[in-house]
């Protein structure tokens, strides 16, 4: 390892004593010590001396490396030759893998008080420096070891670029409307972030966003809070409302990880280990069905309709007898109605803003069959049904979409003369009405899988959620007695 060229001590030992060039002027040092034939302990001290006359608040992160480097360096040789060799392979590796490091820094304030830091400082992966400013040793150690597994994974994001919890918030929100996700669906997923998210993790960077600020939310969740004006108020969340909210902001930070905003889901990693025993909880707390409160009675179903007249009566007998869903219900047209064939087809249906799309899942376009009743019914219908640019069959009087306000009102009407209710306060909606269809399917023995085609459901365990417990289930002690007789002769 001759030099080559001519060489300036002096100005070597400035620059390490200056701080202007640690790496080039150390190994130049060694090289020149090397080629002048000095051995390992002679170059060593020398070199230690240089690095002490650095004047104490000089001393930045780059001294603590090239200290750490070069002076532990006798296990690598025994000339100075193989010993500016290993520095540089050493110093080399050091600067491609260490892509963080962590100092200590002091000073004193006007007042003459000491004070200290740790700071990180690391090069990101796209060449970026930043540095971050620590009160406690163990929490920059902890960040640079978090920061160097993000950065070799080209997931980082610096604290000074991340966004926060609110905005990361907003953009999931249009990107679901851009989507085109329903806006029941939108609507709800707004109303988890103005009245949950926002005001309690809204201004957190997504950056600082922890698996303890995710527990400490879930938490604050199940306690009333009063957030100013326009959020007074904000009631407990249930576990089922809990669990509605976490799964929403779960979602906001996976959509930021896939657009590089974060570089993980700490939702997820802090609801794994508990994940099932919240299941658990829930599964346990959710109501069945019952009849008589989410259920109409025979009785009551019997009495709705000797109420029902007019404009309603169509309406409600179909929703009795076919299960449609309310949305399907209000954008109807007459082309899929097959009186002759007994069938209705579900093609499309109008949300709660009256925008028509298609069904809720891919299941919900669906033929169903229709009884007597409903062909009946909807043939007397058809002589005085209001006519639209629509041609809808249950339009309101101008021929347009019926709206949920109106079809309330005249349920509230409907179920105040057959005894169940007050007007204002209808015991049943459109929606008990599907529910009944189906426990007249079940009773009247349909299977399963037929139910399921029947409601539109995108999967049986959705209709075994729903109404498995209405199934009838044999009686166990005649089961196991036939059971036995073809098995045992007696």
């Amino acid at each position: 390892m001759a030099h080559a060229g001519p060489f300036d001590e002096a100005a070597l030992i400035e620059a390490v004593r200056s701080g202007a060039s640690y790496h080039r002027a150390a190994l130049s040092s060694l090289a020149h010590w090397a080629h002048q034939g000095s051995g390992m302990l002679e170059a060593e001290a020398r070199l230690r001396g240089l690095f002490e006359d650095v004047f104490p608040p000089d001393r930045d992160h780059r001294w603590h490396d090239r200290v750490a480097e070069v002076m532990d360096l006798r296990g690598s040789g025994s000339d100075c030759v193989s010993v500016g060799h290993s520095a540089s392979a050493r110093i080399s590796l050091n600067r491609k893998v260490e892509m963080a490091t962590v100092q200590k820094r002091e000073w004193t304030t006007r007042s003459g008080k000491a004070r200290e830091a740790w700071i990180v400082r690391y090069t990101d992966q796209h060449k970026k420096r930043h540095i971050e400013t620590f009160a406690k040793k163990g929490a920059a150690v902890r960040r640079k070891t978090v920061i160097e597994s993000e950065v070799e994974q080209r997931t980082h994001v610096a604290r000074s670029q991340s966004i926060t919890v609110a905005v990361a918030g907003r953009m999931w929100v249009e990107q679901g409307e851009s989507d085109g996700l329903e806006r029941s669906t939108v609507r709800q997923y707004e109303q988890h972030l103005k009245w949950h998210i926002e005001p309690l993790l809204g201004r957190i960077k997504l950056a600082d966003l922890s698996p303890g600020d995710v527990h400490r939310f879930r938490t604050d969740l199940g306690k009333a809070h009063d957030f100013g004006e326009e959020l007074t108020g904000r009631q407990p969340c249930s576990r089922a409302m809990t669990a509605k909210v976490l799964a929403s902001l779960s979602s906001i930070l996976s959509d930021m990880v896939a657009q590089g905003q974060v570089a993980r889901n700490v939702v997820r990693e802090a609801m794994g280990p508990s994940a099932k025993r919240q299941n658990r909880i829930q599964k346990r707390e959710e109501k069945r069905l019952e009849v008589g409160v989410d259920i109409p009675t025979k009785d009551e179903l019997r009495a709705i309709l000797g109420a029902a007249k007019g404009k309603w009566r169509p309406l409600i007998v179909t929703a009795i007898f076919t299960g449609l869903r309310a949305s399907e219900l209000r954008f109807f047209p007459r082309p899929d109605v097959d009186l002759d064939k007994k069938v209705l087809t579900v093609r499309q249906r109008a949300d709660f803003e009256n925008k028509i799309g298609d069904p809720k899942t891919g299941a919900g376009n669906r033929e169903v069959p229709i009884a007597p009743i409903v062909v009946n019914t909807l043939r007397e219908w058809r002589l005085t049904c209001p006519k639209g640019s629509q041609d809808l069959v249950f339009p309101h009087e101008k021929g347009a979409v019926q709206s949920y306000t109106r079809i309330r009102r005249g349920l509230g009407q409907i179920e105040e003369v057959a005894g169940l209710s007050k007007k204002e306060q209808p015991k049943y909606g459109l929606h008990a009405f599907r529910h009944a269809a189906a426990s007249l399917f079940i009773e009247q023995g349909f299977s399963p899988k037929r139910v399921q085609a029947i409601m539109g459901h995108s999967s049986i365990v959705m209709t075994f959620d729903r109404y498995g417990h209405l199934w009838p289930s044999p009686d166990d002690q005649e089961a196991l007695t036939e059971m036995q007789a073809r098995l045992v002769i007696t």
